[in-house]
């Protein structure tokens, strides 16, 4: 292997081609429109572009890869995770062209692929399973509730619904088609009996051409929004020598059932009793590999290069410590996890930890991947220590420009629960209360705004040479200079003057004079009265301030001096939440609907989100159609009392 084309994006492309420049071996990147200045673009030895933003129409196009891997001379490709790395027709198509496929043959993904066939397979394998049901509406009576729809071509909580009664199931399998449909190309759904509060643990599994399978141990993955991990740790609280060694000798019984080949996760759920049921086979690499590979020394992307190459699997070495992964998304949490878009203005991550991330400031986050930003990763030799040192990071980790978990992502690892090893899959719902953002309190704002101010007058003076007068100055001599900030509903109003050899400023009727600032890059220091001094991080565009102290982000708009009246609100007026591509719209202009009615389907990395009537009325008026590509707060419609 000479060449090894990466058949991904972002920072998943950059974590294999790092390994396999490390091997001696070089890279080929594939990318789309949206991607064109990507980091994983540039750091590639050769890349090419495969075609516009939409995966559909580039990276799930199997002809324009290989075309690529034609064009650039690779004799190898790697998939990735997610895309199509699970794709038995992708693995074929390699094969066929006469290039290495680093994953499994086409015919064991086919066989696991499905979520059924591998429920099939792992019963004859003498693993347990989760009792299921046909996806079929007419049958609901039979089914005993509540269930969980599964997509059975893909995983990552993509078309993944929970329902607890009948009447919710006909809705719920639509949209669940509608979305594995988007991300995997396959609408076929699996139904299965819903365990409550399970825990969510996986065993790692390499498999070889010559029979060879090993496992590398669990990673316990129950930490999850939508159906979606968020937080991955090795080892597992939840197993003790006996567990592990029969949730190990299962998942090898599976992968040599069918020839593995590869890297694979073979997914379990346990229920509080202790007993286990095989979930699924994920046939790639997956998102939370590295904690397995802090607490085994290896490295998993080598490893599938080595076996890729005919070499042997490795026999498993002991575990060592402890490891913590967090997922860092583009979301928002406060408002049910909705997808967040627009341009990072920083990414800065403390060298304490490991961080996968595929952004640098500039990047742009939009609506056509998923909403993974990166991957932060801790070890240390105990779970505490690692906790300790990754909520430290996090705290520190600086993302400014749009919405993420960060803050979540702390309070989960500073949770009492957590720290007990007490999780399961609704660690979040049953937590929510305590998880909730708190509101940052009058001394946080009064910092936050007081940052932003100098920061602006910081970045003025050095844009503008030496200074003709001190700043707030004003041929009024008791006027107060002004600026008028807004944090969610609140406004802020701050006045400063110059005074005794710096600044005083007055908010909320407290004043407080600030002696000395220096703005370095993004890093302000300023010292209070008394000698406090503080250390923040700001960034300000030309409407809104991001202040990072302490740990908690403040994001403050900026009121223009001058403001715009011209946009108002519409009455009765429903707003798209998020950005994203109107995928249906579920009534007409003049029809009656009900409160709660379905009016408009929006559909935004990999994820759908219906926007509702707030009350009964009539649709008085649509302002979008099927295709349409929406701003966040941009009006879809009109509902009137």
């Amino acid at each position: 292997m000479k060449k090894l084309l990466v058949a991904n994006r972002g920072e998943i492309a950059l974590r294999v081609m790092r390994t396999a420049r490390a091997m001696g071996i070089a890279t080929v990147a594939v990318y789309s429109d949206a991607d064109a200045d990507a980091p994983f673009v540039r750091f590639a030895d050769e890349a090419i572009r495969i075609g516009p933003p939409p995966a559909r129409e580039s990276y799930l196009v199997i002809a324009n890869i290989l075309d690529a891997a034609r064009q650039t001379g690779a004799d190898a490709i790697h998939p990735g995770y997610g895309f199509l790395s699970e794709n038995a027709a992708f693995s074929e198509a390699v094969h066929e062209a006469g290039l290495v496929f680093v994953g499994p043959p086409a015919e064991v993904i086919r066989q696991l692929g499905s979520k059924s066939a591998a429920k099939q397979l792992a019963q004859k394998a003498g693993v347990p399973v989760v009792p299921g049901y046909a996806p079929d509406v007419s049958a609901s009576r039979d089914i005993q509730f509540p269930v969980l729809i599964k997509a059975s071509a893909g995983g990552g909580g993509k078309g993944m619904r929970l329902v607890r009664n009948a009447g919710e199931l006909p809705e719920a399998i639509e949209r669940a088609k509608g979305e594995a449909k988007s991300a995997f190309g396959d609408d076929t759904l699996l139904l299965e009996r819903y365990i409550e509060r399970p825990r969510h643990i996986e065993i790692q599994i390499l498999g070889d051409s010559h029979g060879n399978v090993v496992h590398l141990y669990e990673r316990e993955c129950s930490i999850q929004r939508r159906h979606q991990k968020i937080v991955e740790e090795a080892p597992s609280v939840a197993l003790d020598d006996a567990r592990r060694r029969a949730m190990g000798e299962a998942a090898v019984s599976l992968g040599r059932a069918v020839g593995y080949v590869g890297a694979g996760t073979v997914e379990f759920i346990a229920d509080p009793q202790g007993n286990f049921y095989f979930l699924e086979v994920n046939t790639r690499l997956q998102v939370e590999h590295p904690v397995t590979e802090f607490t085994t020394g290896l490295d998993l992307v080598r490893e599938q290069i080595r076996i890729a190459r005919g070499e042997r699997v490795v026999e498993p070495p002991a575990q060592r410590g402890w490891a913590i992964e967090v997922r860092l998304c583009a979301e928002d949490p406060e408002r049910d996890f909705l997808p967040t878009t627009g341009t990072l203005l920083a990414v800065d991550v403390p060298p304490t930890v490991r961080a996968d991330i595929g952004v640098v400031a500039g990047s742009q986050i939009g609506i056509h991947y998923d909403s993974m930003i990166g991957k932060i990763i801790a070890t240390a030799p105990t779970r505490a220590e690692a906790t300790s040192i990754l909520r430290a990071a996090l705290e520190q980790t600086w993302v400014p420009g749009l919405v993420t978990n960060r803050e979540l992502l702390v309070r989960i690892l500073a949770h009492p629960a957590f720290a007990r090893g007490e999780l399961h899959t609704h660690f979040l719902e049953q937590h929510a209360g305590e998880l909730a953002a708190r509101p940052p309190g009058l001394e946080r704002l009064r910092i936050a705004a007081i940052a932003a101010t100098l920061a602006g007058i910081a970045a003025r003076r050095s844009s503008t040479g030496p200074e003709l007068a001190p700043p707030g100055w004003r041929n009024v001599r008791f006027a107060d200079q002004q600026v008028t900030y807004k944090h969610g509903d609140h406004d802020i109003v701050l006045g400063y003057r110059p005074e005794r050899g710096g600044l005083t400023f007055a908010i909320g009727g407290k004043t407080t004079h600030v002696s000395h600032y220096e703005l370095a890059g993004d890093q302000l220091t300023f010292v209070e009265q008394a000698g406090h001094r503080r250390n923040v991080r700001v960034v300000a565009t030309d409407s809104r301030a991001y202040v990072l102290s302490e740990g908690a982000l403040i994001v403050l708009d900026i009121e223009p001096q001058f403001p715009d009246h011209a946009h108002q609100a519409v009455e009765g007026g429903l707003i798209a939440p998020m950005p994203g591509k109107v995928v249906k719209i579920l009534a007409a202009a003049g029809d009656a609907v009900p409160a709660g009615a379905p009016l408009v389907v929006l559909e935004a990395m990999k994820m759908e989100h219906t926007v509702r009537a707030p009350e009964a009325g009539t649709l008085r008026a649509l302002h979008v159609a099927v295709g349409d590509q929406v701003e966040a707060d941009r009006l879809l419609a009109v509902v009137t009392p």
